[in-house]
């Protein structure tokens, strides 16, 4: 009976090894990059312990890092999906443009947060994925947000008028058929530059690529908004196509 029993024991321990396993094999991996160029937000590091904790609630694993060599190097293959925290500025090198192109067409996802457009701004091929670029912004202040698209894994838990504080992203060079998920109302704040169009959560698939952009997260406050954070889930679980 007892060595019954030990083997039962040991088949039970063989299976749960087995199962953990599987279940890390189909844990979901993403880089969290955060280099900056230029302009750097004092928000960065609190940000990524959030995106960190948020991800990893949903069963995502987050890597974070501002080396921007990691995209030459084997182990980005490992990683479905790289999210831009507040880039800024020209943060690749030629060799390293051609690596994330590489790395992107393979079949990988892309998401940016705030400042990702205001990144890499003479690389045109850049400005097609990420959508457009940052032009200006007046002073942080509250404004409404209209939801444009309510089905969306990043928007169906907004209402259709989203009361936000924030700092205000106007773009340039916006590409055309970007899925509008977002619009800020200029006239619920002070000296917006876009007028009746102003979007400011977009998706597109760009050459294969799934891509989802927001400016919003300018500030530590807006990063612990609940609406804000199921957002961010929403935005990594469509490039992830989870």
């Amino acid at each position: 009976m007892r060595k019954a029993a030990q083997l039962l024991i040991l088949i039970f321990y063989t299976l749960s090894s087995v199962s953990t396993l599987h279940a890390q094999s189909q844990q979901k991996k993403v880089l969290l990059f955060t280099k900056t160029a230029g302009f750097r937000h004092d928000n960065i590091e609190a940000g990524v312990k959030m995106i960190q904790r948020l991800f990893a609630d949903q069963g995502i694993q987050t890597y974070h890092t501002e080396a921007a060599d990691i995209f030459l190097s084997d182990s980005i293959s490992t990683f479905h999906a790289v999210v831009f925290f507040s880039t800024t500025g020209a943060i690749f090198n030629p060799q390293e443009k051609q690596a994330f192109q590489r790395y992107l067409l393979s079949g990988k996802g892309f998401m940016g947060i705030h400042a990702a457009t205001d990144t890499e701004h003479q690389w045109d091929w850049y400005g097609d994925l990420v959508g457009g670029y940052f032009a200006s912004h007046p002073e942080v202040q509250t404004a409404e947000i209209h939801v444009k698209d309510r089905s969306h894994p990043s928007t169906r838990h907004l209402q259709e008028v989203w009361t936000h504080r924030d700092e205000w992203y106007d773009f340039r060079d916006l590409r055309d058929g970007l899925h509008i998920l977002m619009e800020v109302n200029e006239e619920s704040y002070q000296n917006g530059k876009m007028g009746q169009f102003h979007p400011v959560a977009w998706c597109q698939e760009f050459q294969g690529i799934p891509m989802f952009y927001t400016a919003l997260g300018h500030t530590r406050e807006s990063l612990f908004d609940p609406d804000f954070q199921k957002h961010l889930v929403g935005g990594i679980r469509y490039v992830l196509a989870d």
